[in-house]
């Protein structure tokens, strides 16, 4: 990065401090109509009525971006409570600076990846009794076409969640040889075509490069048959969601911050994370797992000899889903899934 994480970081109510962004992205929202009815936040209900926030306690939102479920607990927290937002989007903080003459709570927002911005809160010593994630691209994200995260919108090939870090999808694109192009779509896409759409976009850019959206999802079509395109979503969908997740390497930033939150965590303090593709499910449900588990001695073994108690209290022991109805109005939240966990009250968080 070329700030540090303190030149991101924006004090408390009173005194936001504001961090350079694209101006044309925070322009580009505010024609969309910034002011706008908010998008309904996914699992909201379901989200506070297992966090509790109660009056006076701190939280921390990982993943704030247009702060729809970050609304909702501020009012929980109350004039003595604080909340802690993060998000690496440039207009995720114009979203806060509003947010922040709204609620009644001490507020601050982090301009960083989640994995790094928790890293630095555990250096201050901050203590929390909640932190939540709200996983994968916001609306604010996907609506705004001229970031290129969209197959349905012709735009510059980007999908950067932070505009200013180096690597876009242009450039994995230009770049990356056949063989890391298909392990990348068949890993993070779990696309069953990714060798031949591999090599139909390695075909492609030799000719000229791929630069925008509409000249990837062309690529993409070249590889898949004919009738395969007209049934199970758009032939481009698995493709651009792992070109997403590598760009902004999701699944690492999950796999560093699921362990920084917890150690945020006071004694009864709770984590909670709503995924939308099992890629991250399993990732949240194997962390809260491993830490839910007890003794590790071999089943032969008459004493417990490894000491190992359990460091987490399931609060969800399957996935919470969606409502029917949440989906009708807002289709995405169809694939939502909420997980839950609790640092037990009479131990300290690992």
């Amino acid at each position: 990065m070329s700030m540090t994480l303190l030149e991101m970081t924006s004090a408390r109510r009173g005194s936001l401090r504001r961090v350079s962004g694209p101006a044309a992205l925070r322009r580009a929202a505010r024609e969309r109509g910034g002011e706008q009815a908010r998008h309904v936040p996914t699992l909201a209900r379901e989200l506070l009525e297992l966090l509790d926030p109660q009056p006076g306690q701190c939280a921390i939102d990982c993943t704030f971006g247009d702060g729809g479920h970050a609304r909702l607990v501020a009012e929980r927290l109350g004039p003595s409570g604080t909340l802690v937002a993060i998000d690496r989007d440039p207009v995720a903080e114009e979203g806060f600076a509003r947010l922040e003459r709204e609620v009644p709570c001490a507020v601050r927002f982090i301009r960083a990846g989640y994995a790094e911005a928790l890293e630095l809160l555990a250096r201050e010593g901050l203590r929390a009794d909640l932190a939540y994630f709200d996983l994968g691209m916001s609306w604010m994200q996907v609506d705004a076409r001229e970031r290129g995260f969209s197959h349905s919108y012709d735009a510059p090939l980007d999908m950067r969640m932070d505009p200013d870090q180096p690597l876009s999808a242009r450039e994995l694109v230009a770049e990356w040889d056949e063989r890391r192009l298909a392990r990348t779509l068949r890993d993070l896409g779990e696309e069953r075509r990714a060798a031949a759409i591999a090599r139909a976009i390695v075909r492609r850019r030799s000719r000229a490069p791929i630069a925008t959206t509409l000249e990837l999802v062309e690529a993409i079509n070249s590889a898949v048959p004919a009738p395969a395109r007209f049934g199970g979503g758009h032939p481009a969908k698995r493709s651009f969601q792992a070109l997403r997740i590598a760009v902004n390497d999701e699944l690492g930033q999950l796999d560093r911050a699921l362990q920084r939150a917890w150690g945020l965590l006071r004694p009864g303090g709770s984590l909670a994370a709503i995924s939308f593709h099992s890629l991250e499910d399993r990732r949240v449900k194997r962390f809260l797992a491993d830490r839910a588990r007890g003794c590790i001695c071999p089943p032969d073994l008459p004493v417990c000899a490894c000491g190992r108690t359990p460091e987490a209290e399931p609060l969800t022991h399957r996935a919470v889903v969606p409502t029917p109805g949440e989906p009708a109005q807002n289709p995405p939240a169809g694939a939502g899934r909420l997980r839950v966990s609790r640092t037990p009250l009479a131990a300290a968080a690992a």
